[in-house]
């Protein structure tokens, strides 16, 4: 069975369990999963008989080559009206809607020119089949974060005082676009000195100076799928400070990828790194998740994180990330990517971790 074919099956269950006849697929990430369409616009309605992708003029040929197990409609001016005359042609009467990603305004345009169907909210159907990936799509996952560790290993070659962060973030993108990434995951993050204290800095115009740590945070996309990778070097000479923050960082996400396994909880996954940090008398300088699912969408389920109660399981791929933040001063953090499996994890990650000096 196709891919898909298993996929939609398994959506199916999950609309049985819920008690409505089909499901509005509307988050583009889950209309990828769900049809293999990469297009940028599309709606999918799936219920027990029927498989529809609803798309406008512009698609209709390449959503008829990538989603060969669907029906390919296409829309006009209003697709909502479209989406009446698909439901009522394949009887829906109950139609389950993404809670967390239907706007407002779409809502009020369902609820008012879907007469007769009832807008049933959501949450995670598609998401939690997200959650354990297939072989195909870890190798997808594994090529992406290859092209970051290449990155990571080229920007060691460039970086030099009086680049600007921006220079070196521009030089990474350029890098994984040259050799094969679709585009970069995520905006990259380079940040020196006491810009590392802030988890999301933005690249800015400040220049790299000698004897500051420097974040880098960065990942790929290779056909859809994305990596993420986390390393922190030093320009010149690591301060004794440095390099004692630096080894309590990674001795906790050495004892986190030692530690997670299958069967466990995500707050127990994340409890590993913190009391490493906690006893080092960093617990304060901790303030995130361990962790996050990463796959089509760099930063989802399932996570690493204190309120996490998702148990981990065989095929999941998370990012294993604890950093200390020191507001003002410099930040540390370190992360891989890795498959959950039933003893331990396979790291996907092989940019090296020792403390570099530029």
């Amino acid at each position: 069975m196709a891919r898909t074919a298993t996929r939609i099956a398994k959506l199916r269950e999950s609309l049985k369990e819920h008690g409505i006849d089909a499901l509005l697929v509307t988050r583009p990430e889950n209309r990828r999963y769900m049809t293999g369409f990469t297009g940028s616009s599309g709606f999918v309605v799936i219920s027990q008989g029927h498989a529809v992708l609803i798309t406008d003029f512009r698609y209709i040929e390449q959503a008829t080559s990538q989603a060969p197990d669907f029906r390919i409609v296409k829309h006009g001016v209003k697709m909502v009206d479209t989406l009446k005359e698909v439901l009522a042609e394949i009887g829906v009467a109950t139609l389950g809607f993404e809670k967390d990603v239907v706007t407002y305004k779409q809502h009020e345009t369902f609820a008012s020119e879907l007469e007769g169907v009832k807008l049933v909210p959501v949450e995670g159907l598609v998401e939690k089949m997200r959650m354990v990936k297939d072989e195909e799509e870890i190798e997808r996952i594994r090529r992406a974060e290859a092209l970051g560790d290449a990155a990571f290993s080229h920007i060691l070659t460039m970086m030099k005082p009086g680049m600007t962060e921006i220079e070196v973030a521009l030089e990474m993108e350029w890098f994984m676009r040259k050799n094969g990434a679709e585009r970069i995951g995520f905006d990259i993050i380079v940040a020196s000195g006491a810009h590392g204290a802030m988890p999301h800095a933005v690249a800015t115009d400040k220049r790299l100076v000698p004897g500051e740590l420097i974040v880098l945070d960065f990942g790929a996309v290779v056909d859809g799928y994305r990596g993420d990778c986390t390393r922190t070097v030093a320009l010149g000479r690591a301060s004794d400070e440095q390099r004692r923050i630096y080894d309590i960082v990674l001795r906790a996400q050495e004892a986190a990828l030692d530690g997670i396994r299958a069967g466990m909880k995500g707050e127990e996954a994340h409890g590993i790194a913190q009391r490493i940090i906690e006893e080092a008398g960093y617990g304060e300088n901790f303030g995130h998740g361990l962790g996050h699912g990463v796959g089509l969408a760099v930063h989802e389920e399932p996570r690493l994180a204190p309120s996490s109660s998702t148990v981990l399981e065989p095929g999941m791929v998370v990012s294993v990330e604890p950093g200390i933040y020191l507001p003002g001063n410099l930040g540390v953090r370190i992360e891989d990517l890795v498959v959950v499996e039933d003893g331990g994890v396979r790291n996907l990650t092989k940019s090296p971790k020792e403390l570099i000096e530029i």
